[in-house]
């Protein structure tokens, strides 16, 4: 019987061949938001993987929503050319469908790569720029308070979006996943900890879900209708009075039904006061949740490096998908592994398969093989 983990889902209209999801992991490695050679190196290889879908980084919409200035964008031709040169070459060797995180960071944005300690930079310094957010509270005491959005900016947010899914469609990527978790600006929005405003983007919970839903509309009109449109979300602030499980659900009934095609529930990244119970496995129960009270596929993250705790987490219907970020940087040939573990199959290209073990003849799915 072949494990739960390396049988076909359907997203939307895509057929993925198994429920490993590379996740997004922000490489920092870009030049002025375009993609380079490490981009190739680094997609290229997970590529190889056999798990059932690569999506790239969280790529900024407008050069004001990276996280840092050496983050990846598709804001202009420039970006959009480079991101073509790096998936031409990616797309030679591996037929893995391939998703992009489209992402702003709002007020988290303006900071120093995560190896020289990722800390804010001034709007005044070198690389750094006035942030932006839902109000003009920053995210850690000491840093440069965010410019409130007014409404040309949020026209901006939602221009850049649409904008940014309309390139994305020419490159032609196969899905794309709206970033509105971790803290990022959409989760600013969400949050009633980071939303302090009095207008329709404030105060309730459909004012606050006003413009992650205007987002979302904006994407799947621009995105064509064949492909899928999908959501991160924080499922918690693990903050008390945040942003919560009750309310993701809310959100995630309201995104069904104007077509979301599947949602990526992780948590946290809000707020510095947040006490997550980290543990493996530790954010399954809140994809569990959203799973039941809409029936969308979703996708569980976090902590999750073992082969039997992967297929348990798909097998009990816990979630559709596991997403892999650390796990399979530390081990780009994770899927290859629990497919040998639990007697399922992967893809692999024709120059890698005389590497198949004589006691897992069964490993590589040979007729799926990647064309060289």
């Amino acid at each position: 019987m072949t494990p739960r983990l390396f049988t076909p889902f359907d997203v939307g209209r895509l057929r993925l061949a198994n429920r490993i999801v590379i996740a997004p992991m922000c490489q920092y490695s870009a030049v002025d938001g375009c993609m380079n050679d490490w981009h190739l190196i680094h997609l290229g290889h997970l590529a190889l993987s056999g798990a059932g879908l690569l999506t790239i980084e969280a790529t900024a919409v407008v050069p004001e929503g990276r996280i840092t200035f050496a983050d990846v964008g598709l804001w202009s031709d420039e970006t959009e050319a480079a991101m073509a040169r790096t998936l031409d070459g990616v797309r030679r060797w591996s037929d893995m469908p391939i998703a992009i995180q489209l992402a702003h960071a709002g007020r988290k944005a303006s900071c120093d790569v995560p190896w020289k300690g990722g800390r804010q930079i001034p709007p005044q310094s070198a690389h750094g720029w006035q942030t932006v957010a839902p109000s003009p509270a920053a995210f850690q005491d000491g840093e440069n308070a965010p410019a409130a959005l007014d409404k040309a900016g949020l026209d901006r947010i939602r221009t850049g979006f649409a904008e940014a899914a309309r390139r994305a469609a020419r490159l032609g990527i196969d899905a794309v996943q709206i970033h509105a978790a971790h803290g990022y600006l959409l989760h600013q929005f969400l949050s009633p900890l980071s939303n302090r405003r009095d207008d329709a983007y404030g105060g309730s919970l459909d004012n606050r879900m006003r413009l992650t839903l205007e987002v979302f509309d904006a994407v799947r009109d621009a995105f064509p209708a064949d492909r899928p449109v999908t959501v991160r979300v924080s499922g918690t602030d693990w903050v008390e009075g945040g942003w919560d499980i009750d309310q993701t659900i809310a959100l995630a009934q309201a995104l069904q039904a104007r077509g979301c095609d599947a949602l990526n529930v992780s948590s946290g990244g809000l707020d510095p006061r947040q006490q997550i119970p980290l543990g493996p496995s530790y954010q399954v129960p809140l994809a569990r949740a959203v799973r039941q009270a809409t029936g969308m596929p979703v996708v569980a993250v976090g902590l999750i490096t073992d082969y039997e705790q992967a297929e348990a987490i798909v097998g009990t219907g816990d979630a559709d998908f596991v997403g892999l970020a650390r796990t399979i940087l530390y081990d780009p040939r994770w899927p290859w592994h629990a497919a040998a573990h639990l007697g399922g199959s992967v893809r692999a290209p024709d120059q890698y398969l005389r590497s198949q073990p004589r006691q897992y003849k069964a490993l590589f799915d040979i007729a799926g093989s990647a064309e060289s």
